[in-house]
């Protein structure tokens, strides 16, 4: 059954493996058709840069993923707030006052779990994981 258990759990790792590999040359690929779009239009907006931004944090989760084998939950609360800040700067003239509120109060939750993840992280360490 061990063998069993064994073979299993490689298989998965190299399922995982795959994906994150089309993870990583999606985002390359998606990265290089924004960059064809601006030299294309002669121009680069501050929205081409964010999302060139959260085209680079997603290559540094499936970086730090590969690396560590672990995925910090900050990671993608980081890219839903650059998100989320992309979102209010393209929208800005249709949103309304009490949307404006909301995503500003997302983008400050999101913040906040983050503070409160470092904090905990720092306060209260994970203990070293034995090897089984």
């Amino acid at each position: 059954m061990s063998k069993l258990k064994n073979s299993s759990y490689k298989a998965l790792v190299i399922v995982e493996d795959i994906g994150l590999l089309i993870v990583a040359i999606s985002t390359v690929i998606a990265m290089s058709f924004e960059v064809g779009s601006m030299v294309a239009a002669m121009k680069v907006t501050l929205a081409d840069l964010l999302l060139l931004f959260i085209y680079l944090e997603v290559l540094a989760m499936v970086g730090i993923y590969l690396k560590t084998g672990k995925l910090p939950v900050r990671m993608p609360l980081y890219i839903a707030i650059v998100a989320l800040a992309r979102y209010m700067i393209l929208d800005m003239k249709n949103l309304d006052t009490l949307r404006m509120l909301g995503l500003a109060g997302a983008v400050f939750i999101l913040a906040a779990a983050i503070l409160a993840i470092r904090y905990g992280h720092t306060r209260f360490p994970y203990d070293k994981e034995e090897d089984s």
